[in-house]
């Protein structure tokens, strides 16, 4: 078996934890930007197949 030492040891493992680190971080990035736009679509498309038409908005009176 072949041994690179503690500095070997030391630096896989600071390896390893920006790793995890940064997945996590994507992860939780993609939750948030990704969540909201599928709420959306599907409240549209809930929407549509109950039959409910979207109404324009008027813009307000000055």
């Amino acid at each position: 078996m072949e041994t690179h030492g503690p500095l070997g040891v030391i630096w896989v493992s600071v390896g390893l934890g920006c790793f995890y680190i940064a997945l996590i971080w994507i992860n939780s990035l993609l939750g948030l930007m990704i969540t909201p736009l599928f709420t959306l679509l599907g409240t549209r498309l809930f929407d549509m197949m109950k039959g409910k038409s979207r109404k324009p908005v008027s813009p307000p009176a000055v």
